[in-house]
């Protein structure tokens, strides 16, 4: 929509869209950089574990099933305080409650150190999840308030390239940790790996308190016919979406078909986040470094892949065809990995390919509840589809944990994830285009 300022109330259209063009963009400049690192962080701590499972699993005595019910059984605390914490959100504020996300879960990745036995690393990787839950649906839910549906492909993109970047940076240092610190002060490398990690999130969570704003009023930064201009299209937005009190939620198909597509997804996200390591590793890299500076690939073409198809379904104004033909890629990338899992380069490529088309659903499904739910049941529905879906965190990683443990091979688990990546492109098509393409 255009906008006239109230100090050049004859702006004309061309002037009118380059102050919007210019107030969108200081808004990006502000906000994205430091929920772009919030979300690097958080995704390393998560995953992590994926790296330390080199080392840890010989030092420990844990089967490959130990490893995947523990990797998995975050989700389950994440489950149970995913809505509870998102309408705290929606109630108190971003600023004050992801910080406090941000600070629990870093403590709490830092003390898996401590971990002895697999009692231990299930309760602490539960502790972890309940200690997230709320980090990612809060920013997702955040954003709505800056930004409408139009601009948000591309800024949900750019964030949840945080996922993509953190594999490239964390690959090659959680590699050098483990390769170069072991024995250091009597820890193992993958204990060094856990400490060190855990800081940025400390680091982080008190920088967003001091820097992040709950609402556009709240930014010092922005003139009064900035903060109007984005008030004034946010208001629009909001006026022609469905709003449905909190119950219904629970009630909407919409809803549970999206947590379906999102559980999907999410099957194919944690089967290479917490695999690929190892994966990597049944070519014949043995070296932790070698292997961290390997992940960097796959992660680093998908940052680029995300971007790109954030950008293009802004500029297109559709939706399910950028999130279906991802999908499909991702799939045939995880089948092409397990034909030539004695092959690096080959296999390299393959997992290339999966890494594009499966991390580049991710943003662009979530300009699917984003363009029909608001306020309260915004709130409620993306921490309900998200807390679904990211049980698929707790399945993937169990069943290719066990599977691989009765087959000595990652190959049927690869089988699978490229199923649930076919199942979730069909499911995206059940979609109706004019609810979400605008």
């Amino acid at each position: 929509m255009s906008y006239t300022s109230s100090t050049s109330i004859a702006a004309s259209p061309e002037q009118n869209l380059s102050f919007e063009e210019s107030t969108f963009r200081k808004v990006t400049w502000r906000l994205m950089p430091l929920l772009f690192l919030c979300y690097v962080a958080s995704y390393l701590d998560r995953v992590n574990v994926g790296f330390a499972k080199l080392q840890m699993l010989q030092d420990l005595k844990f089967s490959e099933t130990v490893y995947g019910l523990g990797a998995g059984i975050f989700f389950i605390g994440y489950f149970l305080f995913e809505i509870p914490s998102n309408i705290i959100l929606h109630k108190v504020g971003a600023r004050m409650w992801i910080a406090r996300i941000m600070i629990t879960w870093g403590l709490i990745s830092g003390a898996m150190v401590f971990v002895t036995t697999p009692q231990m690393f299930y309760v602490m990787r539960f502790l972890l999840g309940l200690a997230e839950a709320g980090f990612f649906p809060g920013v997702i839910l955040y954003l709505t308030y800056w930004y409408p549906s139009h601009r948000r492909g591309k800024i949900t993109a750019l964030f949840m390239t945080g996922i993509a970047i953190s594999g490239v940076i964390g690959g090659p240092l959680s590699g050098w940790i483990m390769h170069s610190l072991p024995g250091v002060f009597g820890y193992a490398g993958w204990q060094w790996m856990f400490i060190l990690e855990a800081v940025p999130s400390l680091v982080l969570g008190v920088v967003v308190i001091v820097l992040l704003k709950d609402r556009i009023r709240d930014a010092h930064w922005l003139s009064e016919d900035e903060k109007r201009l984005l008030e004034s299209q946010i208001e629009a937005e909001q006026s022609g979406k469905e709003h449905m009190a909190l119950g219904q939620v629970f009630r909407d198909g919409k809803i549970w078909l999206g947590a379906l597509i999102y559980f999907c997804f999410v099957m194919g996200l944690y089967g290479v986040g917490f695999w690929l390591p190892t994966i990597i590793k049944t070519t014949g890299v043995t070296d932790p470094l070698d292997i961290g500076l390997l992940t960097m690939i796959p992660y680093g073409a998908a940052a680029i892949a995300m971007i790109l198809l954030g950008r293009s379904a802004d500029m297109y104004r559709e939706r399910r065809w950028h999130i279906v033909i991802p999908a499909l890629l991702g799939a045939v990338g995880l089948l092409f990995s397990t034909a030539y899992d004695h092959n690096t380069l080959l296999a390299m490529a393959s997992l290339t390919l999966a890494a594009i088309g499966i991390l580049s659903t991710l943003p662009l499904f979530w300009s699917l509840p984003t363009a029909f739910l608001s306020g309260a049941a915004a709130a409620a529905g993306i921490a309900l589809i998200n807390s679904l879906g990211n049980l698929a965190g707790f399945v993937s990683p169990f069943v290719v944990g066990w599977l691989k443990d009765a087959t000595q091979s990652t190959n049927t688990g690869m089988y699978v994830l490229a199923g649930s990546m076919l199942l979730g492109a069909l499911l995206t098509l059940a979609v109706p285009a004019k609810l979400v393409n605008k």
